[in-house]
């Protein structure tokens, strides 16, 4: 019999670190969040910082109460969970209710159930959904964009943009559009695909939001099947309801651009440690999130379901991750005779 004592675990390491991994999705994502910033004002920008800020003291704080090295507050994951709360936000958000929910996101999402790594659902949706019920008038404050424009005389920052104690004139999200009177006009598909219209700092452009998760693809760092899987869980009931009633339901286009659903697909449900992890699996969870967010939508009391879709397919991850287990390397299926 040979004797072998094993040292290692039979794996490669591949090169990139947690740290590594966060930093890049948050690098992902700044090109959409300065363009929010871009077309919101001083108002957006308040936000993202407090969220972000306040994400790194709360983790350091959580950190401390778990006895654990303070120096873990700066691999990237508490400010990529503020990032993503910040993006969920309106531009108009109070930077106290911002601060409310990445406490909430950190602590309780997060800190509660031992850090990084083991966490059940995503800390920043949790964050979302809780400033929701909790304050659903300033969560459902919505604003036209209100860019710099360019004159004669340069470049002209209106008193929207510039400053923050000036509520900005309110509108409605192509959601709440498709939510009340489907026959209505809705934005363009370039002013959807630019968020050239009211909505969070999320929702400012669809096609940066794209361009930020092909980068991921690209890295490696998230896989195509959630992605897809969530897009598809979500045009598709779309598309065949607006084939059926075009009045009453929205099309599948309206549905992917608006809203969250692109943040959703490449930055939210692609999370490592909510999401399963066998190839199967990943394809389930994110129709199913596609899926919850057309039923969210279109029967639901919100006219967005990105936050409560991802939740409740978080809680399936564990029972999905068991019965959809990979086949053990080495090991032949059994065929009944």
């Amino acid at each position: 019999m040979v004797q072998f004592t094993p040292v290692a675990g039979p794996h490669t390491h591949g090169g990139t670190s947690t740290t590594d991994l966060m930093y890049l999705v948050i690098a992902a994502l700044l090109p959409a969040s300065l363009f929010g910033v871009y077309l919101f004002g001083i108002n957006a920008l308040i936000v993202l910082l407090t969220c972000c800020c306040g994400a790194m003291v709360f983790e350091y704080l959580g950190l401390k109460l778990l006895g654990r090295s303070s120096h873990c507050a700066m691999d990237g994951s508490a400010l990529l969970t503020g990032l993503l709360l910040g993006l969920s936000l309106p531009p108009s958000t109070p930077w106290w209710i911002a601060l409310s929910g990445v406490f909430f996101a950190i602590i309780v999402g997060k800190t509660v159930f031992g850090g990084l790594g083991q966490n059940p659902f995503n800390p920043a949706m949790l964050g979302r959904v809780m400033l929701l019920i909790c304050f659903p008038v300033e969560l459902t404050n919505w604003q036209h964009p209100t860019p710099p424009t360019m004159t004669d005389g340069g470049l002209a920052m209106n008193n929207h943009w510039l400053n923050s104690n000036i509520d900005g004139s309110s509108a409605a999200t192509p959601l709440s559009q498709l939510a009340g009177d489907v026959s209505q006009s809705l934005p363009s598909f370039s002013e959807l695909s630019l968020g050239q219209h009211a909505g969070s700092l999320g929702e400012t452009s669809a096609l940066l939001i794209l361009l930020g998760g092909l980068f991921l693809l690209w890295r490696g760092i998230i896989h195509w099947r959630i992605p897809v899987a969530l897009l598809l869980g979500l045009a598709i009931p779309a598309a065949i309801s607006h084939l059926i009633a075009p009045e009453s339901f929205g099309s599948a286009t309206s549905h992917v651009l608006s809203g969250g659903a692109m943040l959703a697909a490449f930055f939210i449900a692609t999370d490592m440690v909510t999401s399963p992890t066998s190839a199967k699996g990943q394809l389930l969870f994110g129709a199913g999130c596609g899926l919850l967010i057309w039923l969210i939508r279109s029967f639901g009391s919100y006219p967005e379901g990105v936050a409560f879709a991802v939740l409740i397919m978080n809680a399936t991850t564990p029972v999905i991750d068991h019965y959809l287990r990979p086949t053990v390397f080495g090991q032949a299926k059994r065929f009944p005779l």
